[in-house]
């Protein structure tokens, strides 16, 4: 049994959808809200948990095998406890880039990748980089006025399909041979918020303009949805990133056995959004 928690978020939900896929394990998807969306899925049960009340958690973990762990909550060692009673012997952690490559400022993932790695269980980190779902935040400019607004327009990043990271999950979960690993995962290429902006436009078929805000700008947005030192943090990355985060890596192929998916296959199954 694989216990997935956040499994209404971005990536959660779809990592539900890839292990029922595949079949031959039950899972459980545990979220703040135990509603199922949409039709029942053969195979899957959803239970109410909070990783920020980690004794809620434990009827979930109850039997199971393995867990898809977010980086959320407190107290990441009373969750892998509560884990390890129910029986778990695997985790897989979906952690982030700057926990490797800025730890001071992602010391919340950085906690949890260090707390999954002492826990005793088999484990594996997942660490993707800016995911091309970000785009969405452009979504209302695009569609009102066809235009993208957004920060260093020039600097190029390799944001990954969250379709890819859930792929990835799912299939660590599942399979032998990730113990004891680190994947860093990115798209197949790095783009940057103008040729995303591009590319956008190609998926609705009419031109997108793009205008480059000034970091100030960006700043006081991202200000209205995120706390000052990740919003510092995401401006580093964004604007003056550092080599690694900039970098392709071989992971997504490494273990799906296929390239990650681009960021045009990401416009193109989302256009709907843009329209």
């Amino acid at each position: 049994m694989i216990v997935v928690t956040g499994a209404t978020g971005n990536v959660g939900q779809q990592v539900v959808s890839a292990l029922a896929a595949a079949g031959g394990d039950e899972v459980v998807a545990v979220s703040r809200r135990a509603t199922a969306t949409g039709a029942a899925t053969p195979g899957v049960t959803h239970r109410q948990g909070d990783l920020a009340a980690p004794d809620s958690l434990r009827p979930a973990f109850d039997g199971a095998d393995a867990l898809f762990l977010l980086v959320a909550g407190d107290d990441p060692h009373a969750v892998l406890d509560a884990a390890k009673a129910g029986g778990v012997r695997r985790v897989v952690l979906l952690s982030s880039q700057g926990a490797g490559t800025r730890p001071q400022a992602y010391a919340h993932a950085a906690g949890f990748e260090a707390a999954v790695r002492d826990s005793g269980l088999d484990w594996t980190v997942l660490r993707p980089g800016g995911f091309a779902s970000n785009a969405f935040a452009w979504a209302e400019t695009v569609r009102t006025r066809r235009t993208v607004f957004a920060p260093f327009g020039e600097v190029a990043l390799p944001a990954i399909d969250p379709a890819d990271v859930a792929q990835v999950a799912a299939a660590v979960l599942r399979e032998d041979g990730h113990v004891g690993r680190t994947y860093e995962l990115t798209g197949p290429a790095a783009l940057s918020p103008r040729e995303r902006a591009r590319a956008i436009g190609a998926a609705l078929g009419e031109p997108v303009e793009f205008v480059e805000q000034s970091r100030a700008e960006a700043r006081e947005q991202m200000l209205g949805f995120m706390p000052e030192p990740v919003a510092d943090a995401t401006l580093g990355i964004l604007g003056e990133p550092l080599p690694a985060e900039q970098a392709v890596t071989p992971d997504v192929e490494r273990v799906l056995g296929r390239p990650a998916g681009t960021f045009a296959a990401w416009a193109a199954r989302h256009a709907a959004a843009f329209a």
